[in-house]
């Protein structure tokens, strides 16, 4: 039985290789790579490797190959269709009855694909030929190296209505086979078909494994439309495919750059030969569900990375929208913006690529874009206008689909952007019932903690609080990262945070170089963390713990530092507690019950040394 192959694709795409694997064979991570002893023959070192980023599995010892699909197969015993169906019920996915029209369709596919190819090697022969020459010169000019030229296959469509399709037909093409691949266009009044692109600048559209599927037009004179694109085919979904998406897929997952998302080819292009191997592009239209979703199969993170004109900014802020209702716990979109009246060619060719990295720096959360959307250039002095702010910003939230991320847009937007409009950051505040007043500067007093009552939220602030202080002291997080350690933080993305500081701090230990808040927020993101660490180093964390600021003192940091790591860890010895006291009360042994007073009496120590001192 034959499956269609954007089906398959579809299947290895969702399913990460080692998660499959590591259900059967305990994997270690080996650099970019896991290891494991074979499960295919018996070994007593590890020769089974697993790389996600190639999608493969292979044992050096017994020659083992394959995917996922032929990893299940051999594992289980399976046959290919029997492997498939397991897999696409794992997956989510509904297995395709394949039909002997499905089955014609599939193969018309493969002939059209080769039209386009035919076509591609055309263009490209053209820009190399005499008629080529004022558009090769063009590419040159635009600072494009001939390497850069062949890798992206860029090529030329001359003027003239059939030239290419007089090229193709003797190649054995037939006109209804170039009009349905979309590189002719037939008249409505009955004349000859006609060239759809002439006297262009061709840049061929490829899929996610690098077939072109179609092409992307640049005028050379001064007709309209400067850039025309194909239209849709059975190849080729505007809406679903991106520019340069094989190339970025290789570049984010062997080299781990960060994905980009430029405006246009010719940015793209540029960023590529700048180094900035993750870059793609829409093609002629807004970010769509589709081409994000497309990107969140290569990154978490991307970067949406616009002009700085009013258009960019209406760009950035259609692709918040869109993305809003597709969130999903570490997934999101990042915005950098660039200076006005440049694109990512003009600012590299200008300052570098130091210029670059200090916009991709500068990257906005999409929460942040959206907040800035609302309240740019406005006043909210006054209750109403504040409640009228809050009324718009309920109605964004209420389309962010997954309720975590929505808890946590709400928390940023309406309990701390919100509720810090139109107040002075010097009003003193009070966090609650009995506690003292105090104000952004003040000593490492948990009073500052604000919670409006959500208990909750008072616990993710102080575990905010926690891992910010780590971040903006090392050596603290040196000197404690075996404390840090064993806390356990009821924040699933925080947790995410802590652990990954732990490394840091067990992977620099012993070294020449201490740890520096730059080196630790540069892990974060390598790791898929850039936006937590942003949240984390915000001006506005510190007004729930001054001690967390990068300009607190040592002293102040170490204080508060070990205050929360007492409250957080009294926490987890009070859940342990409850659960002794449960095992007491269905096995009243003298030992489970030894170790209920053993565990109050260590909790009731922990409470006397965090208790606040007498004012009076």
């Amino acid at each position: 039985m034959a499956f269609p192959p954007s089906f398959l694709e579809e299947l290895r795409a969702r399913l990460t290789l080692s998660s499959v694997v590591g259900r059967r064979v305990k994997l270690a991570r080996a650099g970019r790579e896991y290891k494991a002893c074979c499960p295919f023959h018996n070994e007593k070192s590890p020769s089974f490797y697993v790389n996600d980023d190639k999608n493969f599995f292979h044992c050096f010892g017994c020659g083992a190959h394959g995917d996922v699909i032929g990893f299940t197969m051999k594992i289980d015993h399976l046959g290919f269709l029997e492997a498939v169906e397991k897999l696409a019920t794992e997956a989510g996915l509904e297995v395709p009855r394949i039909s002997p029209q499905a089955r014609q369709e599939a193969e018309r596919a493969k002939t059209l694909g080769d039209a386009v190819e035919a076509a591609c090697k055309w263009f490209e022969a053209k820009l190399r030929a005499p008629e080529g020459r004022v558009a090769l010169a063009y590419l040159r000019e635009r600072g494009l190296s001939d390497e850069t030229i062949d890798r992206f296959r860029l090529g030329f469509a001359p003027e003239g209505r059939a030239h290419l399709q007089t090229a193709l037909k003797t190649q054995g093409f037939e006109t209804n086979l170039l009009l349905e691949a979309g590189l002719i266009g037939k008249p409505d009044d009955g004349r000859e078909p006609f060239d759809f692109f002439r006297n262009r600048v061709m840049f061929p559209i490829t899929d996610r494994r690098g077939r072109v599927i179609a092409f992307g037009g640049r005028v050379m004179d001064d007709g309209k439309p400067k850039y025309l694109n194909s239209r849709d085919t059975p190849l080729f979904h505007k809406r679903e495919n991106l520019y340069a998406l094989d190339k970025a897929r290789v570049a984010v997952g062997e080299r781990k750059a960060q994905a980009l998302v430029a405006e246009g080819y010719m940015d793209v292009i540029a960023l590529h030969q700048a180094g900035y191997g993750g870059a793609v592009a829409p093609l002629g239209t807004a970010l769509t569900e589709g081409q994000i979703a497309a990107l969140w199969k290569i990154h978490p993170e991307p970067v949406v990375c616009l002009d700085g004109d009013a258009a960019g900014q209406r760009a950035a802020l259609k692709a918040a929208e869109v993305a809003l209702p597709l969130l999903k716990p570490g997934y999101a979109l990042r915005f950098a913006t660039l200076p006005p009246g440049e694109d990512p060619d003009s600012l590299i060719k200008r300052d570098g690529a130091a210029a670059m990295d200090n916009v991709l720096a500068q990257a906005r959360g999409l929460a942040d874009v959206v907040w800035a959307s609302e309240t740019g250039g406005k006043a909210f002095d006054s209750p109403d206008r504040r409640a009228a702010l809050e009324g718009q910003l309920r109605e964004r939230l209420a389309k962010i689909a997954d309720p975590t991320v929505r808890r946590a847009y709400e928390s940023d937007w309406i309990y701390t952007k919100l509720r810090g409009l139109g107040r002075s950051a010097f009003v003193p505040r009070k966090a609650g019932p009995g506690k003292p007043w105090v104000r952004p500067g003040a000593g490492p007093v948990l009073g500052t903690f604000r919670s409006a009552g959500d208990v909750g939220l008072l616990r993710t602030r102080q575990e905010q609080v926690l891992l910010a202080t780590a971040i903006n002291h090392p050596a603290l997080l040196t000197a404690e990262a075996e404390a840090l350690a064993l806390v356990d933080l009821t924040d699933r993305r925080l947790e995410r945070v802590r652990r990954a500081l732990v490394d840091c701090a067990h992977e620099a230990a012993g070294g020449e170089t201490p740890l520096d808040t730059d080196a630790l927020i540069a892990h974060l993101s390598r790791v898929g963390l850039a936006e937590d660490a942003h949240q984390l180093t915000r001006p506005t964390l510190y007004e729930h713990g001054a001690f967390a600021d990068p300009t607190a003192s040592a002293e102040a940091a170490r204080v508060g530092f070990g205050h929360l790591l007492a409250l957080l860890s009294r926490r987890r010895m009070e859940d342990e507690l409850r659960e002794s006291q449960l095992a007491l009360a269905r096995d009243a042994t003298a030992e489970n019950l030894a170790r209920v007073e053993g565990q109050a009496a260590h909790l009731r120590a922990q409470v006397a040394e965090l208790a606040p001192e007498d004012d009076g």
